[in-house]
């Protein structure tokens, strides 16, 4: 007696198993017997070989928690047609629709009754058993089976329009017939859909055209296509117009744009290029690792073309400051490195070109991009501050009070305003 009661466990969990342990317990819970690799000829039109699956984000990852075996079903020992597991796929029209069977389809050959989901009624069979379909059951669960999870595709698709052109289920889904449990590596690939939306005009065709928008969700803010889903970022393909964006695709982009700005326009509006390419977002990578040794050069030659990514009062004076390279950096991280041309051609007499005084006087954006009036003040100071260089030419005074009234900042950098110099220019 004390031996039956400690094998009573296993005598239950046995009751509930459908066939014996001998290998039929494990199909069912995978594409093909011990988890072998589906082979292509099966898979859907498109996949390719080696075949990494469908998106991940247009068909987000699935959890199945049950066994079937779409062979046996299909075969004639069952007798089972597509239709009477999945009758939604002749008239769904929207990819929203969930198209799985329904738990009354099993009803009638497996005895169960799914009538209330509440109370579920087993089958008198060990095929009607609930641990029979659904994987991880236990006696003591009741009503509670692990809930499957077969997440909605980002996508839109009429079945109906399909099936009424007598597209087949393998056109989409491979040869499930020939599986066991269908997952999601049976669902559709873009480049089989491809070999009917890209077909020229013609009565085969009929209405698979070929515009991204015919299949892809329609995005928001101009933008033809949605590409941000929960489910991860909708990127192109590399064999999609050689599009895929990889770390090597910002410098292979302007082909790609070239070649068709339309179809870069399927997720981008116009103001993703222009931010990047007039300068609001400025993308480092556009230079090349040794830049920081090369830009003085370059940026002599074409200083119009760095300023349509840099601004010189923010962004080249911020870095000169901070290395030491402009006259108006801390003494403590002053490069000794020169930034001007030698003494005798910047700043000893006589004013001629090349001189920092003709320099100034030809173009004062360039130098206030590093300086500042503070560094001028420091030479050319009134009232005996710096080295007691003159600023103002041969008869200034003459002029000054015109120039006082249109602007009197210029002269309050170097005079104080109770100056007497200023006397006769008020």
């Amino acid at each position: 007696m004390r031996l039956l009661f400690a094998l009573l466990p296993l005598l239950v969990a046995l009751a509930v198993v459908p066939v014996a342990l001998a290998g039929d317990t494990l199909r069912g819970v995978a594409p093909l017997p011990d988890d072998q690799k589906v082979p292509h000829r099966l898979l859907p039109p498109g996949a390719e070989d080696p075949d990494d699956g469908p998106s991940d984000v247009i068909f987000p990852v699935q959890h199945l928690t049950i066994r079937f075996n779409h062979r046996l079903h299909l075969s004639g020992a069952v007798g089972a047609r597509w239709a009477t597991c999945h009758p939604g796929a002749t008239t769904s029209r929207s990819a929203q629709d969930s198209l799985l069977p329904a738990g009354t389809a099993c009803d009638s050959c497996h005895g169960s009754s799914h009538a209330n989901l509440a109370a579920v009624k087993p089958g008198h069979d060990s095929d009607g058993e609930c641990a029979y379909c659904h994987l991880g059951y236990k006696p003591q669960d009741g009503n509670a089976v692990a809930a499957l999870d077969v997440p909605r595709a980002n996508l839109r698709f009429d079945h109906a329009a399909h099936a009424g052109r007598n597209v087949g289920c393998a056109k989409c889904h491979g040869d499930v017939a020939q599986l066991e449990l269908a997952t999601r590596d049976q669902l559709p690939r873009m480049r089989g859909c491809l070999g009917c939306h890209q077909r020229p005009d013609s009565a085969s065709r009929g209405e698979a055209k070929g515009a991204c928008d015919v299949c892809h969700v329609r995005g928001e803010r101009g933008t033809r296509i949605k590409t941000m889903f929960a489910s991860g970022t909708l990127r192109p393909p590399r064999w999609l117009h050689n599009a895929e964006h990889g770390p090597d695709f910002i410098e292979r982009h302007r082909a790609v744009a070239a070649d068709d700005a339309p179809f870069c326009a399927n997720c981008h509006t116009e103001d993703y290029c222009t931010d990047c390419h007039d300068g609001r977002v400025r993308p480092r990578s556009i230079h090349p690792n040794d830049y920081l040794e090369m830009h003085p050069i370059e940026a002599r030659m074409g200083t119009e073309k760095c300023q349509s990514c840099h601004r010189e009062q923010s962004f080249c004076l911020d870095c000169h400051l901070r290395v030491g390279v402009a006259e108006a950096s801390p003494p403590s991280v002053r490069d000794s490195a020169r930034f001007h041309p030698p003494k005798t051609i910047w700043s000893d007499p006589p004013l001629r070109p090349g001189h920092h005084g003709f320099e100034a006087e030809r173009n004062l954006n360039a130098c206030v991009s590093c300086h500042t009036e503070r560094d001028c003040v420091q030479c050319h100071g009134a009232l005996g501050v710096g080295a007691g260089f003159d600023p103002h030419r041969a008869g200034f005074a003459a002029g000054c009070a015109t120039q006082f009234r249109r602007n009197p900042r210029p002269c309050l950098t170097c005079h104080e305003p109770t100056d007497g110099a200023l006397a006769q220019c008020r």
